[in-house]
């Protein structure tokens, strides 16, 4: 819903705009100062539980301490920064995202989040607003852990851990790619205590909240295409995966056997990538929101040549929706096209499991205020669907309400040249603590 930045605000709405500007040194002064701290001379290595997160994290408590906010620790390493409202014991809001980064990662995945939730609460107090309840700024720790560690683990480790829904089996199934050693092994190392993932109990009362708020740049290209600042995220999109698919046919001579007997593997594979695509493209056509990608898709080195017919394929198939029905859909028109094209060509499919993981609808009202405030405020925004997975999608899932708010990103991210403009980033900020005082 574009509005008009130049036209004069209300008195509430200028007084949080004015505060939110003069809170904003303390944002690049944090920027600046984490990514000095741990780059690896190309980007951010913010590894989950290494020295490089926790100088970020230290960081980050010096400046809560410096405003005066309550200063907290949970045994996962995750930090809590909270300014006392009202009422005490009314269920306050608690905001931020993640701390660490991808190998070579950008400065601001993650990282705005928390440093958007520390400038809207100084903000506040530069306005004199004292909220109706508390608000905690929490810095979650190994959200990239996927980055970082194979095996099979979902990452999002510090949120998952700290609302008690990560299995403990993650802990030993995790390897880490650099070192071999599992992401139990290193999160004790770091000092904290994955054998309370054990318990299951978590260590957040999810009680003491109302919602969860986040704050994150834009992954994609949408806001940045369409010239606007600012997204209201709708639903971060559920995902469908076959991790290791294959196709199994013949090594045969290239000259010598022809077509009708061959059981040519590339294009028994090739087949089914576009009949899937046409699929897909119906779906969007019909209104529902997808998106497909076919991420790896090889055949064997050491078997592979000009002069054979190809006997083996490896690929693996991802689907992206807001719709679990669309998901189940994709998944089981996938099984019954590679069967017939597996008859037809004289050729197998192994697609194995499709490990799903549910979408997670923004709560409405939350987004319905948001909207509001963007209007009070004059800030152009738009509703946007999120691709890419947050900590937020956690919380949805362990029942607590939450809300989201984009921020144009230009260059994509998991990539050092993330180029979030300040003054984008100033008017989310602004929208955050808008919300956070309501």
């Amino acid at each position: 819903m574009p509005t008009d930045l130049d036209a004069p605000l209300p008195a509430a709405a200028a007084r949080f705009s004015e505060a939110t500007c003069r809170a904003m040194p303390l944002a690049r002064a944090l920027f600046e100062t984490i990514a000095a701290a741990t780059t690896d001379g190309v980007g951010m290595a913010r590894e989950p539980y290494s020295a490089n997160e926790q100088t970020a994290s230290d960081l980050l408590e010096a400046r809560a301490n410096e405003l005066s906010l309550h200063v907290e620790k949970d045994v996962f390493g995750n930090l809590y920064m909270t300014l006392p409202g009202c009422d005490r014991g009314a269920p306050g809001w608690i905001t931020g995202s993640h701390i660490d980064s991808v190998p070579s990662g950008g400065n601001f995945d993650g990282l705005a989040g928390v440093v958007s939730g520390l400038t809207a609460v100084a903000a506040l107090r530069e306005a004199g607003i004292v909220p109706p309840a508390d608000i905690t700024v929490m810095g979650v720790r190994a959200e990239e852990a996927s980055a970082w560690y194979a095996g099979a683990h979902g990452g999002h480790i510090g949120s998952r851990s700290a609302l008690g829904i990560l299995p403990p089996a993650e802990l030993d199934s995790a390897i880490n790619t650099r070192s071999g050693r599992t992401l139990r092994e290193h999160m004790a190392e770091a000092g904290f205590s994955p054998d309370r993932v054990e318990l299951g109990r978590g260590t957040l009362d999810l009680a003491r909240y109302r919602g969860w708020l986040e704050l994150h740049i834009e992954q994609g290209p949408v806001l940045e295409r369409l010239g606007l600042p600012v997204g209201v995220v709708t639903a971060i999109r559920g995902s469908a995966r076959a991790r290791s698919c294959r196709c199994i046919g013949a090594y045969t001579h290239s000259g010598a056997v022809p077509h009708e007997y061959r059981s040519d593997a590339v294009l028994a594979t090739v087949e089914l990538v576009h009949l899937i695509e046409q699929e897909a493209t119906r779906v969007r056509a019909s209104g529902g929101d997808l998106t497909y990608t076919v991420g790896k898709l090889f055949t064997d080195a050491g078997l592979h040549s000009i002069t054979k017919v190809p006997g083996q394929v490896d690929f693996c198939l991802e689907y992206r929706s807001q719709e679990r029905v669309i998901l189940d859909h994709m998944a089981d028109h996938a099984r019954s096209e590679s069967a017939r094209i597996a008859a037809e060509r004289r050729v197998s499919f192994e697609l194995g499991s499709f490990s799903p993981q549910d979408p997670a609808t923004m709560d409405p009202g939350f987004r319905a205020a948001l909207n509001r405030g963007a209007v009070e405020l004059g800030i152009p925004a738009m509703d946007i669907p999120s691709g890419a997975g947050h900590d937020a999608q956690d919380f949805v899932h362990a029942g607590l309400p939450s809300a989201m708010i984009f921020v144009r990103n230009a260059n994509g991210s998991h990539n050092a040249k993330e180029a979030m403009d300040y003054a984008d980033f100033e008017l989310g900020t602004r929208l955050l603590a808008w919300m956070m005082a309501q």
